[in-house]
């Protein structure tokens, strides 16, 4: 055989093994997928994983289905994927937890940004500086002047120890100098139910369950931690806008096995980016008070590395061990 025919020969072979993997890439899924969810239905990781899973299902013909696996926030899920088989079966269900908990946690069964490959974003939520009608601050600046003022007697309640909300509120005290007295709770609820009875006076919690307190005037709303300002929300202040620099805001997506098929995850991500192009679907996120957030792979994987660098000096910081 003469070169040219080796190579010809050689060609022929590379195009014959492609031809199978991208023919089963363009048939994906044949069977039910799982969508595996690190924390117990209701919570906002579930209700953002139903709200794709279901559009996914109705789109492509094929069950996307929300599997919750909850415990150690969320590691016990997150182990479970990296383990699973890379054939885009089984599927996580991102949320901040996981980059927070690279650092939070020593004895980790995997790396999340290497075992965890980036299949596509899907929205940012927002969460929202709450107080008490009693304390005297109708505004950042008020309260970082009356933080100062009154040192360590400012008590911060949060969904839990190295939950996102405490993380923001570290975030906050390191940004501004400011001393709050964290009371973790098991849960935003527990939290939220003694700040309306004036047991603690501020909170950084989820915009989505606590809007109707603020509407109805029992909580003040000092300001959003995102970006940019909230849609529901467009006369309240963000942080940023008296911080500078300061951003602070829950996302999720959605991540697979590492080594699942490249075509596999680029299917996968464009039909996301579609729901996320769906008017009904926009309504139902922004109703939660998030925004959606389309991002590549190679994009959502930077975000990835960016807010677990981002997050781990806060927690090393702030000395934040697991509760």
């Amino acid at each position: 055989m003469n070169r040219r025919s080796f190579l010809a020969t050689g060609a022929a072979l590379v195009a014959t093994r492609m031809v199978p993997a991208r023919a089963q890439a363009q048939a994906y899924p044949t069977r039910p997928v799982r969508l595996v969810v690190g924390f117990a239905p209701g919570g906002s990781t579930d209700i953002a994983a139903r709200l794709i899973g279901q559009w996914l299902s109705e789109r492509i013909g094929q069950s996307f289905v929300i599997e919750n696996r909850p415990g150690a926030a969320p590691n016990i899920a997150t182990e479970f994927v990296t383990k699973a088989a890379p054939d885009g079966y089984t599927l996580l269900m991102v949320s901040p937890a996981a980059t927070t908990n690279a650092t939070m946690y020593d004895n980790l069964n995997f790396v999340f940004l290497r075992d965890i490959a980036p299949v596509a974003s899907v929205l940012r939520q927002t969460q929202i500086v709450l107080v008490h009608l009693a304390l005297p601050a109708k505004g950042i600046p008020e309260l970082i002047a009356y933080a100062k003022a009154n040192p360590g007697k400012i008590t911060m309640a949060s969904a839990g120890v190295g939950s996102f909300g405490h993380l923001a509120g570290e975030l906050f005290q390191m940004m501004t100098g400011v001393k709050f007295v964290h009371v973790p709770y098991r849960g935003a609820g527990p939290a939220l139910t003694d700040l309306l009875g004036g047991q603690v006076q501020m909170s950084i919690i989820g915009l989505a369950g606590s809007l109707e307190h603020v509407a109805s005037g029992k909580l003040s709303a000092l300001a959003v931690t995102a970006a940019a300002r909230s849609p529901v929300l467009p006369d309240v202040a963000t942080v940023g806008e008296f911080v500078p620099g300061y951003e602070a805001s829950d996302w999720f997506g959605v991540g697979a096995p590492r080594k699942t098929d490249p075509a596999i995850i680029e299917r996968l991500n464009k039909e996301v980016a579609g729901a996320l192009a769906d008017p009904q679907l926009i309504a139902r996120i922004e109703k939660l008070g998030g925004t959606p957030l389309v991002l590549s792979p190679a994009a959502f994987g930077k975000m990835l590395a960016d807010e677990t660098e981002k997050w781990g000096k806060v927690i090393r910081t702030a000395n934040i061990k697991p509760g």
